[in-house]
C-alpha cells in the first residue's frame, strides 16, 4: 500500500502556504495515501489492447453545414438602434478623451 508521511504532508502544507490542524493533517494523510493507492491500482491495468483516444463517447458535429446566405441590410440592423449617426450606430462614451 502507497502511503504518505506526515511530515510530506506538512512539507506540502508549507509549499502551498497552507495552515493545517493536527487533525486536518492526519485527515490529509490518509486521503493523500488513498488518492495514491488507487494511482498504484491504475499503474496495474492492462492498456495494451486499448487504442489511444480523445473522448470516450464518440460525437459527430451537429451542426447545419456553413452556407452563404444573405444578410440584414444596414437599414434594418440600425432600425431600432436608440443612436444613430449615418450609417452607423452609436454608443455612449466609454473612455474620456486623452485617457
Amino acid at each position: 500500500m502507497a502511503s504518505i508521511s506526515r511530515e510530506d504532508v506538512e512539507h506540502v502544507a508549507h509549499l502551498a502556504r497552507l495552515h493545517l490542524t493536527d487533525d486536518e493533517i492526519d485527515r490529509m494523510q490518509t486521503q493523500l495515501s488513498n488518492i495514491l493507492e488507487a494511482i498504484e491500482t491504475l499503474r496495474d491495468v492492462d492498456t495494451s489492447h486499448v487504442g489511444p483516444t480523445a473522448s470516450v463517447i464518440q460525437l459527430e458535429n451537429v451542426m447545419r453545414a456553413d452556407e452563404a446566405r444573405p444578410g440584414i441590410s444596414r437599414e434594418a440592423a440600425l432600425a431600432n438602434a436608440p443612436l444613430r449617426d449615418d450609417p452607423f450606430l452609436r454608443v455612449p462614451t466609454v473612455l474620456e478623451e486623452g485617457r
